[in-house]
């Protein structure tokens, strides 16, 4: 039995699942409720043990994924939308309490990692995830090998400038992806071309920014609201033209969108496979293919934090990838 959690800024997600990926049991609770780590831990602590209550000496090891994390040395390093600063050494705090091996990944590693243990990515040896929610994280499987880099800080593909002095993103520089490409840069899209064209021209303009949701944007678009779908046209222009980039780097076999976005359908991937093909060098002409996460949205992240400690507790010689 693999334990995976998954913090996120507003909610942290628990999962108990064999080697099939066939889960236990599952929970979840308010990050944001807490405002100090040691408020936290012991919410998190007191859930951990009421899980692992249900396999006692069954758990092979529990697998974290937190934004800011440091894969090589378990610390996650002051979260830009965690509740508390400073270092948390989630790893050693949880070997303690647990007695068990603990690893530890930045939170945009786990779809690739989910995909590689129980998706569609298990024959592949070089893919790429993208994950559009409040932001944008990457995941980058090359050689068969999760890329994590020197300090573990590898695939911030979000905060790639594609607009020199474009918008202003949370991590304080102006132009990153996913001021554009996320839910919130869908919304900024949308109130941008709202304001372009003065209104009524959807049925979003009577919105404000804090009532809208990215959800909304995709019902009125999928209702073939216009505004709405040139928000998803820009969107995903931007985005195949910034992977028509990524296949120079990476070559990968295939790039899987996930995440609340990705459940557009065409909207999304069409505009961005039209851009990633207007825009990629002829030399990648059919080797890379834009392809839909093949396991539940909402459960591809605790899926891979589960193979996180999969793999580690898994005899080299029987798999074919290496996580570091």
């Amino acid at each position: 039995m693999y334990l995976g959690i998954d913090i996120g800024g507003t909610t942290t997600k628990l999962g108990l699942a064999d080697s099939s990926g066939r889960f236990i049991s599952e929970n979840s609770f308010s990050t944001a409720s807490y405002s100090s780590v040691s408020q936290f831990l012991s919410a998190l602590d007191g859930e951990i043990i009421r899980m692992v209550s249900l396999v006692g000496d069954q758990l092979e090891g529990i697998g974290v994924g937190a934004p800011s994390a440091n894969y090589r040395t378990g610390v996650i390093e002051n979260a830009a939308n965690l509740g508390w600063k400073g270092q948390l050494n989630i790893k050693g705090h949880l070997e303690e309490i647990m007695k068990c091996p603990v690893m530890v990944t930045n939170d945009a590693n786990l779809p690739a990692i989910g995909e590689m243990t129980y998706g569609a990515a298990q024959v592949m040896e070089n893919f790429v995830t993208i994950s559009l929610g409040t932001g944008l994280g990457c995941g980058i499987v090359a050689n068969g090998m999760l890329v994590g880099g020197h300090h573990g800080m590898a695939g911030e593909l979000g905060h790639v400038n594609v607009k020199r002095d474009g918008r202003l993103c949370g991590c304080g520089r102006r132009g990153c992806l996913e001021t554009y490409v996320s839910a919130t840069g869908l919304k900024r899209t949308l109130f941008k071309l709202l304001a372009d064209y003065n209104g009524g021209q959807s049925e979003l303009e009577e919105c404000t920014y804090e009532s809208l949701s990215a959800d909304q944007i995709t019902e009125a678009a999928l209702r073939g609201d216009q505004l709405a779908v040139e928000t998803f046209k820009y969107t995903g222009k931007v985005l195949g033209r910034t992977l028509a980039d990524l296949l120079l780097i990476t070559d990968p076999e295939a790039i899987f969108l996930v995440g609340g976005m990705a459940r557009a359908g065409d909207l999304l991937f069409g505009p961005t496979t039209a851009a990633l093909n207007e825009s990629k060098m002829t030399t990648y002409e059919n080797k890379a293919e834009i392809l839909p996460s093949s396991l539940p949205p909402e459960k591809v992240s605790i899926l891979g934090a589960c193979g996180l400690i999969q793999h580690l507790n898994q005899p080299k010689e029987k798999i074919n990838r290496q996580l570091h």
